[in-house]
């Protein structure tokens, strides 16, 4: 019986089924490597996900806790809605208290400046000096608050006897962009001037208030002075 002939596979078709398994491999690889990375992405994609939603929960908590407290402690600063009366220095500690309670939660311009104020009625002019220094670096850009700033500066010197500190921050004051307070800032610093006896100065600056500002309160009071005056 005649042996079966054996058919040779072409050495050129053996190499190609080898590279084919080959190319398969490593596509495998890679589609095992890819696998990993999306997995990865998912999972950090996933942490983002969950740390903004916690950021955001801890944000609104937050802003709500502050709301609260500023409430809380606004109604004690005018002592309105109080149910027992507090003396004045009670009243301004404990506003103080639950103001800087608030801050320490969610920064803001207005509770500062609040904060400001308590340390102001309380007398406590130290403290509260130190606290507008950092108030107008902080908030340079507040122009609602920054001229209260500076008026409030003037103020806390001049209740401290510090006159040479007063008139610098009536200047810082008077320089500000816009117009808001420069009346009073060149009413104050005249005033200033006329205890020193620089009274060349004053009447240069009061000249300026009634010209600059006519409509202004600060400015009717100089002209009824004046007015006064030449009447005697």
């Amino acid at each position: 019986m005649p042996k079966a002939i054996k058919k040779k596979v072409p050495e050129k078709a053996a190499g190609a089924e080898v590279k084919v398994k080959d190319k398969l491999a490593t596509l495998k690889d890679t589609i095992k490597e890819r696998q990993k990375a999306v997995l990865r992405y998912g999972a950090a994609i996933l942490v983002a996900i969950m740390a903004i939603s916690g950021f955001l929960l801890y944000d609104h908590t937050s802003r709500k806790k502050a709301r609260m407290l500023d409430y809380e402690a606004y109604k004690i600063y005018h002592n309105i809605y109080q149910k027992q009366p507090v003396n004045r220095e009670e009243q301004y500690k404990k506003a103080l208290d639950i103001f800087k309670r608030s801050y320490d939660i969610r920064k803001s311009p207005a509770v500062l400046f609040y904060i400001i104020g308590c340390y102001y009625e309380l007398g406590r002019y130290d403290e509260a000096l130190k606290t507008l220094k950092d108030f107008t670096q902080r908030y340079s850009k507040e122009e609602r608050f920054i001229p209260l700033a500076y008026e409030k500066m003037a103020m806390a010197y001049l209740r401290k006897g510090d006159t040479k500190e007063a008139m610098k921050a009536l200047e810082a004051l008077y320089n500000l962009k816009g117009d808001i307070y420069k009346d009073f800032a060149l009413m104050e610093y005249a005033r200033l001037l006329e205890k020193e006896g620089r009274t060349e100065e004053a009447k240069k600056k009061y000249k300026e208030l009634t010209t600059r500002f006519p409509n202004s309160p600060f400015s009717t009071e100089e002209k009824a002075k004046l007015s006064g005056k030449k009447e005697g």
